[in-house]
């Protein structure tokens, strides 16, 4: 899976740089039109292809806009919620994690738009979405269980943590102000964020052990829903994503227990 996401990445990159190399911006007719984005965000040079197949560039008529991209790269912070509460109950005190080295990490590559003009657009995307738990307590979360089991251990972990990995797509409004003096603009995002897991592992790293890493079913979720919004300027923005159904499935002992992210993205 790293070496696909990885390779994802350097495709996109090269992607970036043969788009921005051979823009030549021209004059764009004033008729609806379908656009293909390559690059980084949405406000890069968009190539257009009318019926004479001719090319035009930064064009922002009304129209759809569908093609690979690199953007809202999402690096920020995970957090649990238990039945309403950011406190853990007795009953998950194992899953008791480190606040600020719990990381959830994102970014799009696949993106569908329609643009109603040019401060008001919907999109849809593709992307990749890791959740990672940095547990504090020595436990070993077991795998291929039929509920969410833990072992304790008589092991001090230098590091120990407990990984989901899921595709993401967005459904999103996208509200963005005109430029301003400096070019850039203001962007405010609401709508909703599935996501369809695709790996869970854990990693420990320790004296007795050395680096241990397990992939396996450790009950997260295999569907999740919930909601997003995004606001920044320019490029940079904050984000945060709060998902409605429980985080582990078929664990009843994990019921009501579910994921609020937020930080900083990259990207629109």
């Amino acid at each position: 899976m790293k070496r696909l996401i990885f390779t994802t990445i350097i495709c996109l990159a090269a992607t970036v740089v043969f788009a921005q190399t051979d823009s030549v911006k021209r004059d764009t007719a004033k008729t609806r039109h379908t656009r293909i984005r390559l690059g980084f965000g949405d406000d890069v040079s968009q190539v257009s292809i009318n019926d004479t197949t001719s090319y035009n560039y930064t064009s922002k008529a009304p129209g759809f806009s569908f093609g690979l991209t690199f953007t809202r790269f999402d690096i920020g912070l995970t957090t649990l919620v238990d039945n309403g509460s950011f406190t853990l109950s007795p009953t998950n005190q194992f899953l008791n994690y480190r606040s600020w080295r719990s990381s959830n990490i994102g970014f799009d590559v696949l993106q569908l738009s329609y643009r109603f003009n040019s401060s008001f657009r919907i999109y849809t995307a593709g992307g990749f979405d890791w959740t990672n738990l940095r547990l504090r307590e020595s436990v070993t979360i077991l795998r291929d269980q039929p509920v969410l089991t833990y072992q304790r251990d008589d092991i001090k972990y230098d590091k120990n943590r407990l990984t989901a990995a899921y595709i993401r797509v967005p459904v999103a409004f996208d509200f963005r102000t005109h430029n301003d003096e400096e070019g850039r603009r203001f962007h405010f995002v609401a709508g909703a964020e599935m996501g369809v897991l695709i790996g869970s592992n854990t990693k420990q790293e320790s004296k007795e052990n050395g680096d241990v890493k397990l992939g396996g079913n450790y009950h997260f979720t295999k569907f999740r829903y919930g909601a997003s919004a995004r606001v920044g300027y320019g490029s940079i923005g904050v984000f945060a994503k709060y998902y409605f159904n429980d985080m582990f499935d078929d664990s009843p002992a994990q019921n009501g227990l579910r994921n609020f992210s937020f930080g900083m993205s990259i990207g629109w």
